[in-house]
């Protein structure tokens, strides 16, 4: 037994030997191991073909019908549907994710003698939320079943499972991504289906990227997945006071942007198996998925005769095999309930093999009956747009005059405080080139982009931990070998 004399003088060694033990574990551990807030979701896009031999039924020579995009929707390489403008939530804590992405895809054929279709299929708005390694696609449905024709409208049902089970999905940055996941139909799926699959159905593969606000909290509540804000109903008589304020509003304007995406069938050309090429967008156009935008414009705007003249910065060049074509300064003239586009073409004579600049080329017209101002913005959307003589030789006769070409839509700000309507994000990794999309029976990973970051920091951490274990054992080790010879130096 120690005397009292000998246990006075060991507690400043074992006070020495704490301290120390304290300090190295204070330096080797974390600093901190309190909880990240859910980080916030804006922008990124959703790729999904839902069912590649679903789409060959559709367009084949039983059903005879098609497939058109709706919301800003778009298509990459020969099977997928492009969702875009992500929003939501993600916890680097726990790896949840619930994020939402616009746009939608409908589905007809059958066509029957009074023009409606006996197939008629609407998948929209889709959802990814991934909790605990259970993954599920969510989305609003309309369809008609098979046989009765009763139509079904559900509102963000569980669609498509997601096998996500053993994807660390902790600890990611920006962007989080997902490449080709397995996707199997659902129960509630299949009713929505209207019967073509049964639950369990292999579906096409989902990858996703999603962009996450770096240090900014996810809002507490998740607006339904992507539903727009509705606007208050205006009051009687202040809607005519607007109207008159906006007729003042002839001459320069402020900002304009015209969207289009050329032909949809024409993208896909250019980055398909035949031509195997690409878009380059240059002097300020963007990429919008399903549209180009041409951004910058100036010009007039007269709200009494209903008359626009503008140009556009930006242009957009299709290379590929047998194919090079670019079109630039870009240009919307509006008269008479008519709009014309036009655009400087430059395409590659396909004897010299000079390039061959045209200047102003008329190329599609479309309907523009109302072109009024509200709240100090001209927005016309999606004006049905068909091809003109000139457009035709443009594009090297691969369509005729009077060929349906992508919608055109129009923005102009007569007012400083007026916003132009916001493109389709695509998330920050989002190129301005296509490329096709790979094939769906290839084998690639579906490891996220966090996974691997998240991999690589549990396992430092693990290494940090054992490696601070043990310089704990042997200073403890060694604070108590202190604490003996302190104390037999006491009792001798």
């Amino acid at each position: 037994m120690l005397s009292s004399t000998t246990a006075r003088s060991s507690r400043p060694a074992r006070a020495y030997a704490v301290a120390l033990i304290a300090a190295v574990l204070g330096a080797l551990l974390p600093a901190s191991t309190a909880s990240a807030a859910p980080r916030t979701v804006q922008g990124g896009r959703l790729d999904w073909g839902i069912k590649s031999s679903f789409q060959s039924y559709v367009t084949g020579p039983i059903a005879q019908g098609t497939f058109t995009l709706q919301g800003g929707a778009a298509t990459v390489g020969g099977s997928q549907f492009r969702f875009h403008s992500a929003s939501g939530s993600y916890d680097p804590d726990s790896g949840a994710l619930n994020s939402g992405f616009s746009g939608g895809v409908r589905f007809t054929g059958h066509k029957k003698p009074d023009g409606s279709f006996d197939l008629d299929l609407v998948i929209s708005r889709p959802t990814v939320r991934i909790s605990g390694g259970t993954g599920t696609l969510f989305a609003d449905v309309t369809s008609k079943a098979k046989g009765t024709g009763k139509v079904t409208r559900s509102s963000q049902i569980a669609l498509a499972a997601l096998a996500v089970g053993g994807i660390n999905m902790k600890g990611g940055g920006s962007p989080v991504a997902l490449n080709n996941v397995p996707a199997t139909l659902t129960s509630q799926g299949a009713s929505a289906f209207a019967g073509y699959y049964t639950a369990g159905t292999r579906l096409d593969p989902v990858s996703l990227s999603a962009d996450v606000a770096a240090g900014e909290k996810a809002p507490q509540k998740q607006p339904d997945a992507q539903q727009p804000a509705e606007k208050a109903p205006e009051e009687k008589g202040k809607g005519d006071e607007k109207g008159k304020g906006d007729e003042k509003a002839s001459g320069a304007f402020q900002d304009a942007a015209v969207d289009w995406g050329v032909r949809r069938t024409f993208r896909e050309y250019v980055t398909g198996p035949i031509s195997k090429g690409k878009w380059d967008l240059a002097e300020g156009a963007l990429d919008g998925g399903a549209l180009f935008r041409f951004p910058q414009g100036k010009g007039a705007y007269d709200s009494g005769k209903k008359t626009l003249d503008a140009t556009f910065a930006g242009s957009v060049r299709f290379s590929g095999a047998h194919l090079d074509l670019t079109l630039a300064k870009v240009g919307v003239k509006v008269a008479d309930g008519k709009g014309t586009l036009v655009a400087d073409v430059t395409s590659k004579d396909p004897a010299t093999k000079k390039d061959v600049r045209t200047t102003a080329v008329p190329l599609v017209t479309f309907e523009a009956k109302t072109l009024d101002a509200k709240d100090g913005l001209v927005n016309l959307t999606e004006a049905p747009a068909t091809l003109t003589e000139d457009g035709a030789k443009a594009f090297g006769s691969m369509y005729k005059a009077g060929t349906e070409m992508d919608p055109v839509s129009l923005a102009v700000a007569v007012d400083a405080k007026a916003k132009l309507p916001a493109l389709p994000d695509l998330g920050s990794d989002a190129k301005s080139s296509a490329t096709p999309a790979p094939a769906a029976d290839k084998k690639t990973s579906a490891e996220p982009k966090t996974a691997k970051t998240a991999a690589a920091s549990d396992s430092s951490h693990t290494v940090m931990y054992v490696a601070a274990g043990a310089v704990v054992l042997v200073l403890a080790g060694a604070a108590f070998f202190v604490v003996r010879r302190r104390g037999s130096g006491a009792q001798g």
